[in-house]
C-alpha cells in the first residue's frame, strides 16, 4: 500500500465513497428521510410559485425581483445537488457514491452556493441604489447592467468551483474511503482527509478561496446595509416602512444563509460534531424558508401572489 508521506502522485484505488448517514439508528434515518422528502417537497414547490409570480405578476420590470427569480432556480439546483440522494440514501443499508459522482457534488454545491451568495449581494447593492440613489435608480441598475451582474455570479461562481475540484482531482486516494460521519454528502473538506497525501498546503488554499468569497461578500453587505440604515433615518416614517418592507426579506435570508456558510467555510479544515445539523441547514432548510421569508414579508410580493391565485383558480382579473 503506498505511503501516506511519499510524494503527490496520482494513484487511485477508490472508485467510490461510503457515507455513515445521519444516524446508525433505523428509525431515524425512516423519520429523517419523511423530513428531507417534505422539505425537499416544499423547495420544489415553493421556489417554481415565486418565479412564476415574479413573471406573471408585472414584477420582472423591477431589479429585485429580476434577481430574486435566478435567486430562486438557484436554491433549487443547490437543494437537488445534495437532497435528492441524502433521501434514498437514509432508506438504504449501504450508502455509497461513485467517485465521478462525489466529484460532481462537489462542483455543484460549491457552483449553486457561490451564486447564491454572489446574487444576495448583488441584492444588496440593488438595494442601496435604490434608497441611497433613487433618481438615479433606473438609471443604475438599468437591464442591461443587472444582466452583466447576473452573469458575473455565474462565471465568478464556476471559477470559484473549478478551483475547488482541480484541487482535489489531482490527490491520490488509496484507501479508506468513509467519509467522515459528520458528513452525509461530499464536500472538499472530509474527502481531502481520505487523500493519501499531505494535504495542508491545498486545505490553506481551498479555506482562502471560500472564505475570501464569503468575507468579501460578506463585507459588500455590511457596508451596503449601513449606508442604508444611515439613510433611512432622514427619510419620512412612510418611507423607512416601505424600504424596510423589501430590505427585511433580503436581511433575513443573508442571515440565515451567511451565518451556516460561514460557520462551515472560514475556518482551517477541521471537523465538528455541530456540521452536520448545520449543514442540513444550509443545503435544504435555507432553501425552503426563502420563498416563505419573501411572501410573508413582502408586500408587492404577496399581493401579485393574491392576483395570480385569484386569476388561475377563480378565473377574475385579480383587480
Amino acid at each position: 500500500m503506498a505511503s501516506w508521506t511519499q510524494p503527490m502522485e496520482k494513484i487511485n484505488n477508490v472508485t467510490e465513497f461510503i457515507f455513515w448517514g445521519l444516524s446508525q439508528n433505523l428509525e431515524v434515518e425512516e423519520v429523517c428521510s419523511v423530513l428531507f422528502s417534505f422539505f425537499y417537497t416544499a423547495v420544489l414547490l415553493g421556489n417554481p410559485l415565486i418565479m412564476l409570480t415574479v413573471c406573471t405578476g408585472n414584477l420582472l420590470k423591477s431589479p429585485m425581483y429580476f434577481f430574486l427569480k435566478f435567486l430562486s432556480f438557484v436554491d433549487i439546483c443547490y437543494s437537488s445537488v445534495t437532497a435528492p440522494k441524502t433521501i434514498v440514501d437514509m432508506l438504504a443499508k449501504n450508502k455509497t457514491i461513485s467517485y465521478a459522482g462525489c466529484m460532481l457534488q462537489i462542483f455543484g454545491g460549491h457552483f449553486f452556493g457561490c451564486t447564491e451568495i454572489f446574487i444576495l449581494t448583488v441584492m444588496a447593492y440593488d438595494r442601496y441604489v435604490a434608497i441611497c440613489k433613487p433618481l438615479h435608480y433606473m438609471t443604475i441598475m438599468d437591464r442591461e447592467t443587472c444582466s452583466k451582474m447576473l452573469l458575473g455570479s455565474w462565471v465568478g461562481a464556476f471559477i470559484h468551483s473549478i478551483i475547488q475540484v482541480a484541487l482535489v482531482v489531482q490527490l491520490p486516494f488509496c484507501g479508506p474511503n468513509e467519509i467522515d460521519h459528520y458528513h452525509y454528502f461530499c464536500d472538499v473538506h472530509p474527502v481531502l482527509k481520505l487523500a493519501c497525501t499531505d494535504t495542508y498546503i491545498i486545505g490553506i488554499v481551498m479555506t482562502a478561496n471560500s472564505g475570501t468569497i464569503s468575507l468579501g461578500s460578506f463585507v459588500i453587505l455590511l457596508f451596503s446595509y449601513s449606508v442604508i440604515l444611515v439613510t433611512l433615518r432622514k427619510q419620512s416614517a412612510e418611507g423607512r416602512c416601505k424600504a424596510l418592507s423589501t430590505c427585511g426579506s433580503h436581511i433575513t435570508v443573508v442571515i440565515i444563509f451567511f451565518g451556516p456558510c460561514t460557520f462551515i467555510y472560514m475556518r482551517p479544515d477541521t471537523t465538528f460534531s455541530e456540521d452536520k445539523m448545520v449543514a442540513v441547514f444550509y443545503t435544504i432548510i435555507t432553501p425552503m424558508l426563502n420563498p416563505l421569508i419573501y411572501t410573508l414579508r413582502n408586500t408587492e410580493v404577496k399581493n401579485a401572489m393574491k392576483k395570480l391565485w385569484d386569476k388561475k383558480v377563480f378565473g377574475t382579473s385579480g383587480k
